[in-house]
């Protein structure tokens, strides 16, 4: 390598700093020489085309001043991105200036209009001047020359000379020129428009540029400020709001109704000691203070408002219509009652029955020869009967009680003519199987007098009727007989209303889902309606008659089978239309929630010791009932005649129903009608009796001694009977002086001189044998101590409570009250 080569590779790594280090190879041996040179800045001009740059580039990296390791290319593409990012600089300073430039522009024209603006408005606010001073100057000379004329030459000269502003001197025109522009700075403020470039910091900040003002908020700005130049700056009128108030309320719910802030209503309950939050619950009193206190009015709700969407209308005569009787068919077991209903209707329904014993109600319409129609309920026995009675649905209008002639009155008959007699409806008998050799009908009319059923032909007013099932004797004239007595109810319906009725049976069927069959009494069912019935709802998807046609309506006093239930109904349920789903379905939810409570505390509704408490709170209540059921007969009217003869002027005992046997669930269910315990005398309840009596909270008692039933019926019924309060007196005292003592008030210094005198007794002031004042001691002491009582004869210290006007001679009487229970004889 030569010198010149090595002095080119030095001077090409020297470039990079002030001072380089030159080596010299000469003869294999290395000098170091230091050097102090001055680098040679090649600079490029922006004029300067692309080649004769790279002749630069070349020329300084030949002479030395190229960074070492970096070729031609390099050096040739770091100068273009060194110019780029120069002509990029100049670019953006011009468009810098051209901004402030804008916005400078944009500031003159906006002060030049609101200067123009300003200059408007002085001329106008000159011009209605002047306009107002040249009338008043013509208003005073129209009164100068009514007056009688006024100096000539003064009009003129005021005419000559108008009155001129008062020039602006320059402190005022530069004060009001930097008013001016605050004001105009300030428009800019409150115009949100931003100022300068959107930096990225700023819009990820949220500062300038970052969140805006809504469209609601501008255009409430714009609405005070529009107000406040019209001079309508007044308050909001306070808007006064019913507010519905359950039994209890969320604070937050309590806030939206009232339509106010929640935190003022938790900032008001505070105020009132209440340290809630806005998801607690409050009691209706205290919710009624908070709505009062904001003005608002309260309207109190409860949760039985729901069934306020049944509606309750009263029809008016001129809509009422003739309706069909609705006919229970009632009687002993396998005395034909069912058999009797096939004959008239002529069909066969016994024959599907599990050995020929109803085993569901039935409910069918007939139509009577002379044309009327009539409809049947057939019950398998009288719980659903009494289960209906409890609901309140009084769904039959006649019962007609059937006897067999050749067995005469049995114990179901006794409970079902006690279950008509209940329910207050007349009552039919018809006398069945007469066409039997062993028939006696006699013997049944005469067995009825017992229970206080006197038939026509015995003189009464029962009509009865001599009928057979086989051979159909006598089966129009007990049509007839209904018919007679449908006509002296007169019974009518409103056919043109939403519909109201009864269910007498429901089944879950397994094709069909919940059936219901109902008894419409009011308005008309129709396909469609929507409806609740007991805790159950639904929408009317089928009507089917006792026919098992489908129809599309139903009218009062027809029976049809109901389906598009959500659930299976009870016996005896109401059903009523509504209007819409959601009705119904609050109601259904409402009464499963009051049905829930009611299963839960039973046990006690109807026992002894309650109905007491419930007789002494209710006046009114003045007999007990009672259902008794006995294992002979002897013993059950022996029972019935000792409890009938329990009892005075205020109150009795009414024995509902007695009867021999086993009690059964026909028992509970009337007792739970008639909110009646039951008394069993040597029988015990079967299992579903006993069921039944836990669900419903009836209450079974078993005695085997009738002085022990008798006498424990009798003290529930003198329970019945108010205490009786009785004073007596037990001492006498006279008072000798009378002291003033510090703290206590005036004490009597007393001496007993009959019987004893006692500190929790009641006393009697007398003066000269008038009394004065009754009342209480405060205080009964013997020398200093405090004592219970003080003997005749001796001398104690007394003090009045409440009560100071006590003098010498005066006499105390002592007694005590005490009360006597009342007792029945």
């Amino acid at each position: 390598m030569s010198d010149s080569d090595g002095k080119k590779t030095l001077g090409l790594r020297g470039g990079a700093r002030s001072g380089s280090v030159k080596q010299s190879f000469s003869h294999g041996r290395t000098k170091n020489v230091v050097v102090e040179t001055k680098r040679k800045r090649v600079v490029s001009k922006p004029a300067a085309g692309g080649a004769q740059g790279g002749k630069q580039s070349q020329g300084g990296a030949g002479g030395g001043k190229r960074p070492a390791g970096v070729s031609d290319s390099e050096m040739e593409r770091r100068l273009k991105a060194l110019q780029a990012a120069k002509a990029r600089e100049a670019e953006e300073q011009r468009q810098r200036e051209e901004e402030e430039r804008r916005r400078a522009e944009e500031r003159e024209r906006r002060r030049a209009e609101q200067e123009a603006k300003e200059r408007e408005q002085r001329e106008a606010e000159e011009r209605a001047r002047q306009k107002a001073e040249e009338e008043e100057r013509k208003r005073a000379e129209d009164a100068a020359r009514a007056a009688g004329g006024a100096p000539a030459e003064a009009a003129p000269a005021a005419r000559a000379q108008p009155a001129k502003p008062a020039a602006p001197t320059p402190s005022k025109k530069k004060e009001r020129d930097e008013a001016r522009d605050a004001k105009g700075r300030k428009g800019e403020r409150d115009s949100g428009r931003r100022s300068g470039k959107l930096t990225l910091n700023q819009a990820l900040t949220g500062g300038e540029g970052g969140r805006q003002k809504s469209l609601a908020a501008m255009k409430r700005k714009q609405e005070r400020a529009r107000q406040k130049a019209m001079g309508q700056q007044s308050p909001r009128e306070k808007i006064v709001r019913e507010v519905q108030l359950p039994e209890t309320i969320v604070v937050s719910e309590l806030a939206n109704r009232m339509a106010e802030r929640t935190a003022d209503v938790v900032k008001a309950l505070m105020q009132n000691g209440m340290m809630v939050t806005q998801n607690q619950v409050i009691d209706a009193d205290t919710a009624e203070l908070i709505i009062e206190e904001f003005g608002h009015k309260v309207v109190r709700v409860s949760d039985a408002d729901v069934e306020d969407a049944i509606h309750q209308i009263e029809d008016r005569a001129e809509a009422m219509r003739p309706r069909p009787p609705v006919v229970t068919v009632m009687g002993h077991v396998d005395h034909g009652k069912t058999s009797l209903l096939d004959a008239i209707r002529k069909t066969k329904v016994t024959t599907g029955e599990a050995g020929g014993i109803t085993q569901h109600i039935g409910a069918y319409q007939v139509q009577s020869e002379s044309g009327e129609t009539l409809t049947f309920l057939d019950t398998p026995g009288h719980a659903a009967f009494t289960s209906m009675r409890s609901r309140g649905a009084q769904v039959t209008d006649i019962v007609v009680l059937v006897v067999a002639a050749d067995d005469a009155v049995m114990p179901q008959t006794v409970e079902a003519i006690n279950h008509a007699k209940a329910a207050g409806v007349p009552m039919i008998v018809a006398i069945n199987k007469v066409d039997k050799p062993s028939a006696n009908p006699d013997k049944v009319r005469t067995d009825l007098l017992q229970h206080e059923i006197i038939v026509e032909k015995l003189s009464g007013e029962v009509q009865d009727v001599e009928v057979s099932a086989i051979s159909g004797q006598g089966l129009d004239e007990l049509l007839e007989a209904i018919a007679l007595q449908s006509e002296l109810l007169e019974l009518k319906a409103n056919p043109d209303r939403a519909a109201e009725g009864a269910v007498i049976e429901a089944q879950l069927d397994v094709g069909r889902g919940p059936v219901a069959t109902v008894l419409v009494q009011k308005g008309t069912l129709r396909r469609g309606d929507i409806f609740v019935v007991g805790e159950q709802w639904g929408k009317v998807r089928a009507l089917v008659n006792d026919r098992g046609d489908r129809v599309n309506e139903a009218g009062p006093s027809v029976p049809v089978e109901v389906l598009g239930l959500n659930g299976t109904p009870e016996a005896g349920d109401v059903l009523n239309v509504v209007e819409t789903e959601g009705q119904a379905r609050e109601i259904a939810e409402y009464r499963q929630e009051k049905a829930k409570e009611k299963r839960a505390a039973a046990g006690a509704a109807t026992s002894l010791e309650q109905l007491l408490a419930k007789a002494k709170e209710d006046q009114s209540v003045a007999e007990m009932p009672v259902v008794m059921k006995a294992d002979v007969q002897g013993s059950a009217e022996a029972i019935v005649q000792a409890l009938e003869k329990i009892g005075n002027e205020e109150v009795r005992v009414r024995v509902l129903h007695s009867g021999v046997g086993a009690i059964t669930e026909t028992d509970i269910s009337l007792a739970e009608a008639s909110r009646a315990p039951v008394i069993g005398f040597n029988v015990r309840a079967n299992a579903p009796a006993r069921n039944a009596a836990n669900q419903k909270g009836v209450e079974i008692r078993y005695y085997s001694v009738i002085y022990d039933l008798v006498d424990d019926v009798k003290a529930a019924a003198s329970g019945l009977l108010g205490a009786e309060v009785r004073e007596r007196f037990i001492g006498y005292a006279e008072i000798r002086q009378v002291f003033k003592v510090s703290g206590v008030g005036k004490v009597a210094g007393c001496l007993v001189t009959e019987g004893i005198a006692r500190r929790s007794a009641g006393v009697r002031l007398l003066r000269e044998e008038v009394v004065i004042h009754e009342g209480t001691l405060k205080t009964l002491k013997r020398f200093k101590d405090e004592v219970a009582e003080v003997q005749s004869g001796q001398e104690c210290g007394m003090a009045f409570e409440n009560y100071e006007d006590i003098r010498e001679g005066d006499v105390i009487e002592i007694f005590e009250r005490e009360e006597v229970e009342r007792t029945l004889t």
